[in-house]
């Protein structure tokens, strides 16, 4: 899990890859304590200009079921400009964060960049969680953050067209065989899940959750 600074939240190492991602998750204590409303999150309450009351979420792929609290995308081949299109886009927007965050890690900690033949479980374990605690430490304090993540290392975007500028990091994994794709199940989702999911899709549809630039793009 990432904030929004590209920063780890938390992290599960040590899984069978066999195992969905989505599996994975589900079998964590931080999952567990989700569902039971046991993470101390703040109180549900709507979004500017909405009525009804949501919790707040985790942003997630495919890979992962969509519950009350991870909002994943629709499903793709959706009409150009409509609503679950652009609830897409700006899912993805916020999702870009999670992909730099690892991207950057890889970029540095170069024993990301291809698979880690070790065959003692603990020592992959203690790898990459040192590697996530350095790279927290160097985000986190402002003399370090300028040098490991330079200006133009991230992607972003252009105000005008709101299109992609991939970030420096994308050239240097290109080719890497470390990072493997998020595998994923699917699943009938509860209907409190997709009726919290419609009211963000209606809210990026509304005049005040809107942005400038998303019609033009979609």
């Amino acid at each position: 899990i990432v904030d929004a600074n590209y920063r780890f939240l938390y992290v599960n190492v040590g899984c069978q890859g066999r195992i969905s991602d989505g599996g994975v998750f589900k079998n964590t204590s931080f999952y567990n304590k989700l569902e039971k409303n046991e993470l101390n999150l703040p109180e549900n309450e709507p979004l500017p200009g909405r009525t009804l009351s949501l919790p707040y979420i985790l942003v997630a792929d495919d890979a992962f079921p969509l519950t009350e609290h991870i909002m994943k995308p629709y499903k793709t081949d959706l009409n150009k400009g409509s609503p679950k299109r652009v609830y897409n886009y700006r899912l993805s927007r916020a999702r870009r964060i999670i992909e730099n965050t690892f991207g950057l890690l890889s970029s540095v900690f170069r024993v990301f960049r291809k698979p880690i033949e070790i065959k003692v479980e603990d020592t992959i374990v203690n790898i990459v969680l040192a590697c996530v605690y350095l790279h927290n430490f160097l985000r986190v304090q402002p003399d370090s953050r300028q040098f490991y993540s330079t200006s133009g290392c991230f992607d972003s975007y252009d105000s005008c067209t709101g299109e992609i500028i991939s970030g420096s990091w994308r050239e240097i994994t290109s080719g890497d065989t470390g990072l493997m794709p998020l595998r994923s199940i699917p699943r009938r989702p509860a209907t409190t899940a997709t009726n919290v999911r419609e009211e963000f899709m209606q809210y990026f549809m509304s005049e005040i959750g809107s942005v400038p630039f998303q019609d033009i793009y979609m």
